[in-house]
């Protein structure tokens, strides 16, 4: 009775979130095309579960989608207790999209490059995409994906550097199987899967932190909010002058910094701002909480 009252309520949280639903489908679509599309026809290997799925392909004639489906049911039997609930179904949703669309892609062939540097970069470039999407609304592609997760939640580790550390390891096994050349056209779809992913990851939670010294601090505070952005007053002292210097502290789009330049140009100009990258802000206003 446990079993099925959790199951409910947690169908009930994920209606409440389509526009994660919708993202993940998209995102496993994506994945599931580049697979079909730019892998297989050139016997590439492939990374996590959906390599070790490609390969039983290569060897033995097995439908990739079965080995995915399989594979990540045992992988998320194995890691449930690490992981919250949303993120689990989420990625139950991942993997149902994956394992259906691998075989209707399969039915509808596309016209093929040539060059298998092209489909490398193709297939390295989508998964990438694909995988940053998925990620940032909170789910995953399951396989080494989930691992990725809690090192990240943990440790904060960069889930495309560990993705290519793991997955050199997978490359290693398929070398008996698809030949060298193959392995280091892989290796180049890694690495630019890799970089993608980390720079899609940076470009959705991006954000720049300003920090503002100012003889005019009530009339920023006022220009910060008026945006529909926060602003934090510190009562700091010129160590020079020993003068009272408030410093304005606040998180803030790339569009609105470039509008805050101008402002102080403009009210302003021997204001001393300071502004930097925040990859990752979480709170009120930015990143759920929920998506860790």
């Amino acid at each position: 009775m446990k079993v099925k009252e959790r199951l409910w309520a947690l169908l009930r949280g994920l209606r409440g979130e389509w526009k994660t639903l919708v993202i993940i489908v998209l995102g496993n679509v994506v994945t599931a095309f580049a697979v079909i599309n730019f892998t297989l026809p050139y016997r590439f290997p492939d990374m996590g579960v959906s390599g070790l799925a490609v390969l039983s392909n290569y060897v033995f004639g097995i439908s990739p989608s079965w080995v995915v489906a399989i594979g990540n049911l045992l992988l998320l039997v194995w890691g449930r207790g690490n992981l919250q609930p949303r993120f689990l179904g989420l990625t139950v949703c991942s993997i149902l999209v994956f394992s259906l669309f691998m075989p209707v892609f399969l039915a509808f062939p596309l016209p093929l490059p040539q060059d298998r540097f092209m489909a490398t970069v193709i297939t390295g470039v989508l998964k990438g995409v694909a995988a940053g999407m998925i990620f940032n609304a909170g789910g995953s592609g399951g396989g080494t994906d989930i691992v990725a997760m809690v090192l990240r939640r943990r440790y904060g580790v960069e889930v495309g550097q560990f993705s290519i550390f793991v997955n050199l390891f997978i490359l290693a096994l398929s070398l008996g199987v698809v030949g060298l050349n193959s392995v280091v056209y892989g290796v180049v779809g890694l690495y630019i899967y890799g970089i993608t992913l980390d720079n899609v990851m940076r470009k959705f939670d991006r954000r720049k932190q300003a920090f503002i010294i100012t003889n005019i601090p009530d009339e920023v505070c006022l220009f910060i909010t008026s945006r529909g952005k926060g602003v934090t007053r510190v009562e700091g002292k010129g160590v020079y002058t020993g003068q009272p210097r408030p410093v304005l502290i606040s998180l803030l789009e790339p569009r609105h910094v470039v509008q805050l330049k101008s402002f102080l140009q403009e009210k302003d100009p021997k204001a001393f701002v300071s502004i930097c990258d925040a990859t990752e802000v979480l709170g009120n206003g930015f990143k759920s909480w929920k998506s860790l």
